[in-house]
């Protein structure tokens, strides 16, 4: 690959040339002048992120040598705590503070809804997300277990019914109306009363009305027989299409041929834990999916059953109010871009002295850099704003960095301070017991905070990986920790000033195929106090949507804002088992279970650069994967290993047996590559077997190392 030797940098032509010839044009950008500054930051920038790194490994040393010197010792949580004042792992808590971030989309500000996460290397898949606003709740309900009964490939008027029926009952509850259910309305007329335009309903002779009118918004169409109204509850709209001479208006009383609900109003467009971007040509893929949607014009072409689909951004929505003027709705979820973290470097761009610059530099310039472009369409942000979310920073210290770093790009793309808005993705335990301070590096310019189970307790397991073996991964959902962490990362974020201004959000229902149990048990995350929280498809933020109709969450904020506080103390319980004393057999099957987990995600990332996909589990259960789990499951069984609860030998012998399952599960794949075949050439089997028996000298437990090492390695056999 070609190299560009530019102001003490050598920079691959592929992005060299992305950025001068795809992003900057259209901008008010100089390219000489852009890199210029760039190298000067990243020369400034580049060696505090390397210390920053290297501090984390410092103080995990300590951390490491106090359980040592302490085993066998009975546990004492206020000498842990004071060790850990001591070594600069818990900070001073100073006063109390409100955020003031400024010119935030009432997507992330006002609107409680799902939030979906897309790999940003898939241009179908960005799309698809992207038009995620709006999803239709039928064909939600129609294709999904949520409905019982079998899913026939044929029309079936039966399940069409049940359909209706379900959202019939929705109506009822969200949008009610004034001494009948909607199951009675036969008809949906506008009426024009005092100049101003309302519903009217009619069952029989007798019309109706809404049990409180200022839900109706609009509508399109003739008033006497209008092609849809827009209605509103807990700040998200819903549209009934009526057309009685579709398929489904036949059927219903009312001529209502489908409901279209607002349901993912954001989307992080994710760099990080679900692609695999290891060079720059990956990169420059990343980057021009990117590119693509900010400037509005990211087109994808693709075959489904023999036919072309031409998939593009869905333009707003229009419709007329009740005072007669137009009314236009992003058609749009409203992105963020998840950047990659401080740890990895990346060959795209090398100082002279041959060290790839940090990954993370690069990210923030580029994404800002290209969203330079909506700031003139306005196509996702209207308030002139670009939101990374930023993964993976081990404390206030790391935070205040990323603050500088996007001072520094705001200096060098000329625009306004604070246009960058950041999210802190709370997994990390370092940040976790500091949140506070984290969020007040940044009180300027934080729109997001989330928790998520399996970082986090990756995090949990490597910090404290000299503590002794851990409990098995489906008792941490129960621990004492993982719940105080739950309650607390809400707790501070109210503190903080959150409500009506940022994100607070919860982590990933994994299971796309089991909607039926999301719609069970998801509904916990608004009761929690999350006004976001993620989904793994359009279908899914389409139906947890509903659970943002049943909840106010701004409501539920107010409520918790009186419970006693989350105690730091029981988030420094520690999950280790105090008597481990457990069966072959159950040993083996946890085993088996992380050995699956890690090489059916494993086997797509090296061998076809796939970096989110659905993976079997070890029950042929569906699951949204991406590095956190590789995380979790490799740390846990390296813990068990330092611990002697299993063997090297069990362990390779248990990673050989699932790999032969693995490739069963994947046999259907045409470009999947055996890994039972060759035990010993499989890149693949091997990247798998490093991440456990090197897992607990991996820094921060991160398995982003060793895949990128043996992705470029398969990438140059190829």
């Amino acid at each position: 690959m070609k190299i560009i030797d530019k102001n003490g940098l050598k920079i691959s032509s592929t992005l060299y040339e992305f950025v001068n010839e795809e992003a900057i044009p259209g901008t008010k950008v100089n390219s000489d002048d852009f890199w210029s500054k760039f190298s000067k930051i990243v020369h400034q920038l580049a060696p505090i992120n390397k210390s920053l790194v290297e501090k984390r490994e410092i103080i995990q040393k300590k951390i490491d040598n106090w359980h040592k010197s302490n085993d066998g010792k009975d546990f004492d949580k206020k000498e842990y705590i004071n060790f850990l004042k001591s070594i600069g792992y818990l900070v001073e808590e100073k006063e109390n503070f409100k955020i003031e971030t400024t010119n935030v989309d009432k997507e992330i500000s006002s609107i409680a809804g799902p939030q979906l996460v897309v790999p940003v290397d898939n241009s179908r898949y960005a799309l698809n997300a992207a038009n995620a606003r709006w999803g239709s709740l039928y064909n939600a309900l129609y294709g999904t277990d949520v409905i019982p009964g079998v899913i026939k490939k044929d029309w079936d008027k039966e399940r069409a019914n049940k359909v209706i029926s379900y959202v019939r009952e929705f109506l009822d509850n969200s949008i009610p109306l004034r001494n009948v259910s909607w199951k009675e309305v036969e008809k949906i007329e506008v009426t024009k009363l005092a100049g101003e335009y309302a519903l009217a309903l009619s069952v029989g002779e007798n019309k109706y009305n809404l049990k409180n009118v200022n839900q109706f918004i609009g509508f399109c169409g003739d008033i006497s027989n209008p092609k849809s109204i827009l209605m509103k509850n807990n700040n998200l709209h819903i549209e009934f299409k009526i057309d009685e001479n579709s398929k489904v208006g036949e059927i219903d009383k009312a001529s209502i041929s489908d409901i279209i609900v607002e349901s993912a109003l954001s989307t992080i467009v994710d760099n990080e834990d679900s692609v695999a971007a290891v060079d720059a040509e990956d990169k420059v893929k990343c980057y021009r999916n990117w590119l693509g949607l900010m400037k509005g014009d990211l087109v994808s072409t693709f075959k489904k059953n023999g036919k072309k689909i031409v998939r593009k951004l869905n333009a707003d929505r229009e419709y007329i109010s009740k005072d007669n003027k137009k009314i236009k709705l992003h058609g749009r979820a409203l992105l963020l871009n998840r950047n990659v973290g401080h740890l990895m470097t990346n060959p795209a761009i090398k100082l002279n002295n041959g060290e790839e610059i940090p990954e993370g530099i690069l990210d923030a310039f580029i994404s800002t850099l290209c969203a330079l472009h909506d700031f003139q369409n306005k196509n996702n942000s209207r308030t002139g704003s670009v939101y990374i979310v930023k993964p993976k920073m081990h404390g206030p210290e790391e935070v205040n960095f990323t603050n500088s770093l996007f001072e520094k790009v705001e200096e060098t793309l000329n625009i306004k301070k604070y246009s960058i808005k950041v999210g802190i993705m709370d997994e990390e335990r370092r940040t976790t017991v500091n949140l506070k301070e984290c969020i007040r590096q940044v009180k300027n310019r934080i729109v997001f905070i989330n928790t998520g189970f399996l970082d986090r307790t990756g995090d949990e397991m490597h910090t404290s990986f000299e503590a002794g073996p851990m409990i098995f991964k489906g008792d941490m959902k129960k621990s004492t920790w993982l719940n105080t962490y739950e309650n607390w990362n809400v707790d501070i974020g109210l503190k903080c000033g959150f409500s009506g201004k940022a994100q607070i959000g919860k982590g990933m229902w994994a299971m796309p195929d089991q909607m039926l149990n999301m719609m069970e048990q998801k509904i916990a995350h608004p009761k929690s106090g999350a006004n976001c929280a993620w989904v793994p498809s359009p279908t899914a933020a389409t139906l947890h949507s509903l659970h943002y109709h049943k909840v106010n969450v701004f409501d539920e904020q107010k409520k918790i804002k009186t419970r006693s506080e989350s105690l730091l103390k029981n988030i420094l319980e520690i999950p280790k088992a105090d008597r481990p004393n457990w069966s072959i057999e159950d040993i083996t099957r946890e085993l088996e279970n992380n050995a699956q987990g890690i090489l059916g995600y494993v086997v797509r990332w090296i061998d076809q650069g796939v970096g989110c996909s659905k993976v079997p589990d070890i029950n042929n259960i569906g699951l949204m994967e991406d590095r956190a789990t590789l995380r979790i499951s490799s740390q846990h069984i390296a813990n068990w290993l330092h611990h002697g609860i299993c063997s090297e030998q069990q362990v390779l012998e248990i990673m050989k047996k699932m790999a032969k399952i693995v490739d069963e599960q994947n046999k259907k794949d045409q470009n999947y590559i055996k890994m039972s075949d060759n035990f010993e050439n499989s890149v693949a089997f091997s990247t798998a077997c490093d991440l456990v028996f090197k897992g607990r000298v991996q820094p921060s437990g991160y398995t982003e190392p060793l895949l990128h090492k043996k992705r470029l390695e398969k990438k140059n056999l190829n």
